[in-house]
């Protein structure tokens, strides 16, 4: 894949800026599960995190592929895109479905980074990854709707000021197609009272600011509404392709930085009087994940490519998503086992960048319903659930 000039000046400038946030910030950011804002605060100083969001609201217009190299560039130089990628994403389910008065209202304040859309409630306790049956429930009074109910999973929501959120707004048993009876919100949390929305923080095995929520008598405005009632499954699944190539791409930097820290420690740790990399039960597994890494890119960019075309892509974002997911992974288990007992040191941050792109074999989608997709819907195969 030959890059655009473009391309090549977005990774010089992210690499400027990723290198006056070097290891040792994140390393002091994970050991106290805290929030990288001032890394967050100067990407959208610098315009980063509106690359998506058309000029006309102050973005700078870009493509998923120049996204996508955004986030490659954050991970590779040993940061963490799980503190902003949601951004990326969300936006795009208010851009395409919301009214020219939402988007005139809130696209130029997200742009400046006046206000921070980094929350998506979607998933339920009880309903996991079938979504259709989620029990969230928004229902209409008069100029307001009243939301009840409770998600899970749900990040970034104590960083953010603004909510994608998906409930039921007509009750499954009286829709003719299950897909149907639900809706998209934008809902503002700045205007949320503590009595409306409970946040219950979840310690996990990375440092990811996740939650669950609780909906209690949540009173929203009507045109929080995005788009049509009713149609609000079909609006989450319209992003869900390019939340799956910039996902990829997070995993394509991960899966850089592991066979680079992997490469140079092989070079420098000499044991029995020579460089481990001179030999090939540590040389071999280093090349075959730098193999593979390389590989997921070009599916990276395959499907990127489509997405901005306009172009059906479903197949081509579920493999790079996958691709890339399991390629980071092995080259996280290469890099601890190449490092030895540093590996599982802090200060080498193996271990940490480890937990962060274990994540990915499960979310934001897992490997089992990707292989599903792929078996039904590109193989032909029976449904398998």
């Amino acid at each position: 894949m030959i890059e655009s000039e473009l391309s090549k000046e977005i990774r010089s400038a992210m690499r400027d800026l990723c290198a006056c946030y070097p290891s040792e910030y994140w390393r002091k950011i994970d050991a106290v599960r805290g929030y990288p804002d001032e890394f967050i605060d100067a990407l959208t100083k610098a315009g980063w995190l509106a690359a998506l969001i058309p000029e006309e609201y102050g973005g700078s217009g870009l493509g998923v592929l120049e996204a996508s190299i955004i986030l490659e560039e954050i991970n590779r130089s040993g940061g963490n895109s799980g503190a902003c990628h949601a951004q990326m994403y969300t936006m795009g389910t208010l851009l395409r479905h919301g009214s020219s008065a939402q988007k005139e209202k809130y696209l130029p304040k997200i742009a400046s980074g006046e206000l921070r859309l980094q929350s998506f409630g979607v998933t339920e306790p009880n309903s996991g990854t079938d979504t259709t049956k989620l029990q969230t429930t928004a229902v209409r009074k008069g100029d307001h709707y009243i939301v009840n109910g409770q998600k899970v999973w749900t990040s970034r929501v104590q960083h953010s000021d603004l909510m994608i959120l998906l409930a039921r707004t007509t009750p499954l048993k009286e829709v003719k197609k299950k897909t149907l009876g639900l809706s998209v919100f934008l809902v503002d949390l700045r205007k949320v009272s503590e009595d409306e929305l409970t946040v219950r923080p979840i310690i996990n095995l990375m440092n990811h600011e996740t939650n669950e929520v609780f909906f209690d008598n949540l009173k929203i405005p009507a045109d929080s509404l995005i788009g049509e009632e009713n149609l609000g499954f079909k609006y989450i699944l319209d992003g869900m392709n390019a939340e799956r190539i910039l996902i990829a791409a997070e995993c394509i930097g991960d899966g850089r930085w592991f066979t680079e820290r992997s490469t140079a420690y092989a070079n420098e740790r000499v044991v029995f009087d020579r460089p481990i990399g001179q030999n090939q039960g540590i040389q071999f597994p280093i090349a075959k994940a730098y193999i593979n890494v390389e590989a997921a890119d070009l599916m990276r960019f395959r499907a990127a490519q489509l997405f901005d075309e306009g172009k059906p892509c479903g197949k081509e974002a579920n493999m790079a998503k996958m691709l890339a997911a399991d390629a980071s992974w092995e080259a996280a288990n290469v890099a601890v086992q190449t490092h030895g007992g540093f590996g599982f040191a802090a200060e080498y941050d193996i271990e940490r960048k480890f937990r962060e792109t274990r994540l990915y074999q499960v979310a934001p989608i897992s490997t089992n319903l990707i292989l599903s997709y792929i078996g039904q819907h590109v193989l032909g195969m029976p449904r398998s659930f």
